[in-house]
């Protein structure tokens, strides 16, 4: 009888070893293994090389699981047998204590464990499991040819690739947990949401653009430097959707004062993308073409708005302030409930401060107002979307520059 109970908790012990490497293995992290491989930790190299191969692993543990839970419930069997003296209930009883004890200290307990710990303890088992992958090659090799053959029948989804949503959800987990601060979440945020911009979305619009023409006098030209604070100033031809250059400050203003030389001669020659090119794409033309401006071209060849360096990097490192910009906020409370938004303000940051979600091809708010108007925007003009009343209060050339946004309260 005595032996019978030390190989029944041999098996339990078995068990509990068992479940808790399964845990271990499906839990830790792999870049967490890996990096303390490289660094030269022995055990940390055999968890990674096993988790490496994880089908030949798991069909292991799974083999060596259920040995030692069969034998565990025969042995338990017999034990009841003999103490209950042949009763008809023995087996019974034998399979409810198994079943409890086995449940409790090897599957439930050994799991929590290891799931606190999951890297420790798969260096820990390592060793053990390495051994048993050898002994169990024979039928590790059946199962592997029985699951090539399930997987003939049953088709699996090939596209196993990791969704930049699933990467941005993963970085607001790990943020929450504390491993990243805010900063760090989102400059990798933006990171992961780099590749997937255009140039439509950064790209000041023509509208908004400085440009001189190529007759313009150069004492007028150096009133817009002054006025405007830019290093660069673009230079067109009859009208603006026919750029031809780029005039640089330090081109244009010697130690002498203005330069003599013509602006033809001075100025560079402008980069030209379309509106739907990648930023990360055009970071690199710019970087080939050593300039910090590129013209965003519309389907018809005309000027859409230009996109600088510091577009692009603010996408990274988020707004960049020197010393001219001035502090404007978008979205200014100006009562209750009642926000003073600028039209200019990016749609994404719109739907995210007011809480609301819906999907448009409109980069501004202003666009997505006009939209929803259906017409040409006129200051008083009024629409309604979901719990937000919006209202234009100003507009230049036809675009709204201004609208007033109240919250209205929606009954629970």
């Amino acid at each position: 009888m005595t032996t019978k109970i030390i190989l029944i908790a041999i098996m339990v012990i078995f068990s509990a070893y068992f479940s808790a490497t399964e845990t271990a293995f499906s839990s830790l992290n792999k870049t967490r293994i890996k990096a303390m491989a490289e660094k030269g930790n022995k055990r940390a190299e055999l968890a990674h090389a096993l988790s490496e191969n994880y089908d030949k692993l798991i069909s292991t543990i799974l083999i060596g699981n259920n040995i030692v839970n069969i034998a565990c419930a025969s042995i338990s069997t017999m034990l009841f047998v003999d103490v209950l003296k042949n009763d008809p209930s023995a087996p019974a009883i034998s399979t409810l204590v198994t079943t409890i004890v086995v449940l409790i200290f090897g599957e439930i307990t050994p799991k929590s464990i290891a799931k606190d710990s999951p890297e420790k303890f798969a260096m820990f088992a390592s060793p053990i499991i390495k051994a048993l992958t050898v002994i169990f090659t024979p039928l590790n090799f059946i199962f592997a040819g029985w699951k090539k053959l399930v997987s003939m029948v049953v088709k699996a989804d090939d596209d196993n690739k990791m969704s930049s949503e699933e990467l941005l959800m993963i970085v607001d987990e790990v943020t929450e947990d504390g491993s990243f601060d805010d900063d760090e979440g989102d400059l990798i945020k933006n990171a992961i949401e780099f590749s997937e911009q255009e140039a439509r979305d950064i790209l000041t619009h023509r509208v908004d653009l400085e440009a001189v023409s190529i007759d313009e006098d150069k004492a007028e030209i150096a009133k817009l430097f002054t006025k405007t604070k830019l290093s660069r100033l673009l230079v067109y031809e009859e009208d603006i959707d026919n750029i031809i250059g780029v005039i640089h400050l330090k081109d244009f203003f010697t130690e002498k004062g203005i330069t003599r030389k013509s602006i033809k001669t001075i100025m560079a020659k402008p980069v030209f993308v379309q509106e739907y090119e990648k930023i990360n794409d055009l970071l690199k033309r710019l970087q080939k073409n050593k300039t910090h401006m590129a013209v965003v071209i519309d389907e018809y060849g005309g000027t859409l708005g230009i996109v600088t360096m510091e577009d692009i990097l603010e996408e990274l490192v988020g707004e960049i302030w020197d010393e001219y910009d001035v502090v404007e906020e978008d979205f200014v409370e100006i009562g209750e409930n009642v926000f003073d938004v600028d039209g200019s303000a990016s749609f994404d940051d719109f739907c995210d401060f007011f809480e609301i979600e819906e999907e448009t091809d409109n980069v501004s708010v202003g666009g997505w107002v006009t939209e929803l108007l259906g017409k040409l925007p006129e200051v008083g003009d009024e629409v309604t979307f979901e719990n937000l009343k919006l209202v234009v209060t100003e507009v230049d050339s036809h675009r709204v520059e201004n609208i007033e946004v109240t919250c209205e309260k929606t009954e629970e």
